[in-house]
């Protein structure tokens, strides 16, 4: 399988490896801002900017100084020079989060859009949504069971076909992700990633994984690319993890912190 890598001119400057608008977190989980925040910007991308409340950013500035901070009123100002938005990580279900997530999708100008966690739960409950037309959704199989209103158990058994499903429903690029994780283009290509390790059943994996397709497409892959390419390079960071820590004590800050690692693996 071959996986395509953004390209790295040496006389670039951040502004070339693009801008990430990344809109996550919440009161109880501000980690889910932080962990897909600086996955992004590890992944390459040369910007992210985190929409989030206060005290979300309050908790995220004492664990890193690498991420530019906005409120939550600027994002309209921040989507007209954003390259990729990444929506739903740890935002709640709340009636607040609900209308900054449809409102926000509303706005958003042609740039890819990747949603996830609690963004999924959000758009399971929409009717007749507003989407835009580069789209990535990357739910584990029980939120495609409310996106699909289908039982957990049928996805699990057929994954390239739910794939599919997601991504004809929504006209997306779809990440099914289990124990395996299926990538699924909007045209119904199919990518299976097989790895499976224990390592990254923990809190966070999907955060990470989220950040690391956001910072990929600002970078100017295209959505299926993306998608495969990050999944894979997921994988790889928690392999390396697990080979120096254990399947017992990955962190989802280790497969951060292993991403290089992985980078090394994949360019040889």
């Amino acid at each position: 399988m071959d996986f395509e890598l953004p390209l790295r001119n040496e006389n670039a400057n951040k502004g070339t490896f693009g801008r990430v608008l990344n809109i996550s977190g919440s009161d109880y989980m501000p980690g889910a801002a932080y962990l897909s925040s600086v996955s992004a910007l590890k992944a390459g991308c040369g910007y992210v900017f985190l929409a989030t409340e206060e005290r979300v950013i309050n908790a995220v500035a004492a664990q890193t100084q690498n991420i530019v901070f906005a409120p939550l009123n600027a994002i309209e100002n921040l989507l007209k020079t954003t390259d990729v938005l990444l929506i739903g990580c740890g935002i709640s279900t709340s009636k607040k989060a609900e209308e900054i997530f449809k409102s926000t999708l509303k706005k958003v100008p042609d740039i890819p859009v990747i949603i996830d966690a609690d963004g999924l739960n959000i758009l399971a409950k929409w009717k007749n949504p507003i989407l835009p037309n580069k789209l990535i959704l990357t739910p584990h199989v029980k939120e495609a069971s409310r996106l699909l209103d289908v039982n957990v158990d049928r996805i699990i058994t057929n994954m390239e076909f739910f794939a599919k499903e997601l991504s004809q429903k929504y006209s997306c690029t779809t990440v099914l992700k289990s124990s395996e994780t299926v990538v699924c283009s909007k045209d119904g290509e199919i990518y299976k990633n097989k790895k499976s390790n224990s390592a990254l059943a923990k809190a966070g994996s999907g955060d990470v994984l989220a950040g690391i397709i956001a910072g990929l497409s600002a970078q100017g892959l295209d959505e299926y690319n993306a998608a495969k390419t990050g999944v894979y390079l997921h994988s790889l960071a928690g392999e390396c993890a697990k080979n120096d820590l254990t399947e017992f004590a990955v962190l989802a800050n280790d497969q951060i912190r292993y991403i290089s690692q992985a980078y090394k693996k994949l360019l040889n």
